[in-house]
């Protein structure tokens, strides 16, 4: 018995418009539109592609392999990992559309995990899913989707685009709870011409019960938590085995001057972190700042975390429109909504943001996204080198 799904049952889905390829008639030529789908093998990735092979384009899936496939099958709650691959396969032959898996591992190590280790030896506090984005999805696998004819990518994204006078633009999607926006930020415009996200009008609770009704066998996969590199929320420990000589003592001192303690290695430390420094003065202490090359860790009391002036690296602008003093949201964690701000983009990539209120915990090498100040357009974003209260 056939184990692709009839077109009765794909007749349930609803059909979306991604915008690309268009008849002399005015009807939509889909089926003559190749469109790749990058396929992590989750729910919405899977739901993604039945949306788009629903919608009658020539739908090819892609999944990539990112690390080492023994280690990845004894890991749970990890995206791009072996199971991860084999639910992939699965949802694909259900569709009943092509299906590859690409080796990015040698480039997964070099642009993502390699620059992760770096960012915490060097002192900050890295994000890893925004390079993995950046580069091995955004930039590789478009230009493999590009190679292989496609008229666009799609990915299963909670983010929503929308085509203005000059390209298309990104914006937060309807379902705010997974809001993807903080992830998605250095994608440029060239991509963003090209990329495509179906999920944008759906809640997380309606993806699954499309998977349910079509039957894919992964409606009720748990979502991944960790980053997929990082079990267990074990960093350190990923960083000691990438690099073995990474745990170098250092000093803690407070913030005016008298030393506290010694610690094990920086990489054990973020700003804005309480717990586990290891000392005790009677008040809470939280890490201030951290100082890789004399190895020290700075800790003071809660109020010297807030930071009102922040200093970014490698924006990416996609707003358009100058940007001198101009009013906008600023997000500086993931976990935030977007507060109210000034920004200003300097020569060479830079930018300064200036918060209304301060926000405290601003680590260097976190992200800082933009949006617009009266609409859920993100206007792109930067990394934080440096932050401080005026």
């Amino acid at each position: 018995m056939s184990n692709v799904l009839k077109p009765s049952v794909m007749a349930k889905m609803p059909i979306i418009d991604l915008g690309v390829g268009t008849s002399e008639s005015g009807d939509e030529n889909r089926a003559a539109q190749r469109v790749v789908i990058a396929m992590s093998g989750g729910v919405d990735s899977s739901v993604a592609a039945a949306l788009v092979k629903r919608a009658g384009y020539d739908a090819v899936g892609i999944t990539l392999q990112l690390y080492d496939h023994g280690e990845a099958i004894r890991r749970k709650g990890a995206c791009c990992a072996g199971q991860d691959i084999h639910d992939a396969r699965g949802v694909a032959a259900k569709l009943d559309m092509p299906h590859y898996v690409l080796d990015y591992e040698s480039r997964f190590k070099e642009s993502v995990m390699d620059e992760f280790v770096d960012s915490y030896l060097s002192g900050h506090t890295p994000i890893p899913c925004i390079r993995c984005n950046e580069t091995v999805k955004f930039r590789d696998l478009l230009t493999t989707a590009r190679d292989l004819g496609a008229a666009a990518l799609v990915t299963g994204h909670y983010i929503a685009t929308h085509e203005g006078d000059g390209g298309w633009e990104m914006h937060r999607p309807r379902d705010l709870a997974r809001d993807q926006s903080y992830f998605l930020f250095s994608t440029s415009q060239e991509q963003l011409d090209f990329l495509r996200f179906p999920l944008a009008d759906f809640t997380k609770d309606e993806i699954r019960e499309f998977a349910a009704l079509i039957g894919l066998d992964v409606a009720d996969k748990p979502d991944s938590q960790d980053i997929c590199f990082v079990p267990n929320g074990d960093y350190a420990g990923v960083i000691k085995r990438l690099r073995p000589d990474c745990d170098l003592p250092g000093e803690i001192r407070h913030m005016d001057g008298e030393l506290l303690g010694t610690h094990q290695g920086v990489v054990h430390h973020t700003v804005g972190q309480r717990r586990g420094l290891g000392v005790a003065t009677g008040d809470p202490l939280y890490v201030v700042s951290i100082d890789a090359d004399k190895r020290e860790v700075v800790v003071g009391p809660r109020e010297a975390l807030a930071r009102t002036r922040i200093m970014l690296d490698d924006v990416n602008w996609i707003g358009g429109q100058e940007a001198v003093n101009l009013p906008v949201r600023a997000r500086i964690r993931s976990t935030s909504e977007p507060a109210h701000a000034e920004l200003t983009l300097k020569a060479d990539g830079a930018a300064e943001i200036i918060l209304a209120k301060s926000e405290e915990g601003v680590a260097p090498g976190q992200a800082c996204v933009f949006y617009a100040i009266d609409s859920d357009r993100i206007l792109g974003g930067g990394w934080i080198s440096s932050a401080k209260n005026t």
